[in-house]
């Protein structure tokens, strides 16, 4: 095969966040309504905060995105060679020992 492919991934560390909670769970939180009340609605009393739908709300780490171009053939190795693609450029910090892939594109 000929032509190359553009990788995009990410460096993976052991402190990584990735929290999946519901609205509903967010707004049971006595703090976290104090919060809301007193910043959009300040000076009013018996407010209540409700939503109608169960809204997924996702907390994780910040990650950096890197790309790199790999011929078509590479095709197998593709996580080899971004993980040589991060330890070449000193991506790896201190507790980060791995990569994700992200994304694959064909460039013509």
């Amino acid at each position: 095969m000929e032509g190359m492919i553009k990788v995009s991934y990410t460096v993976m560390c052991r402190n990584d966040v990735h929290i999946e909670l519901e609205l509903k769970d967010i707004l049971e939180n006595e703090k976290v309504l104090k919060v809301i009340k007193s910043e959009f609605a300040k000076g009013l009393r018996n407010i209540d905060v409700q939503s109608r739908e169960d809204i997924p709300l996702l907390i994780k780490s910040h990650k950096n995105i890197f790309e790199f171009m790999a011929s078509k053939n590479d095709f197998a190795d593709l996580l080899e060679l971004a993980e040589e693609d991060a330890k070449k450029h000193k991506r790896f910090k201190k507790e980060c020992d791995g990569v994700e892939l992200v994304d694959i594109v064909t460039v013509d």
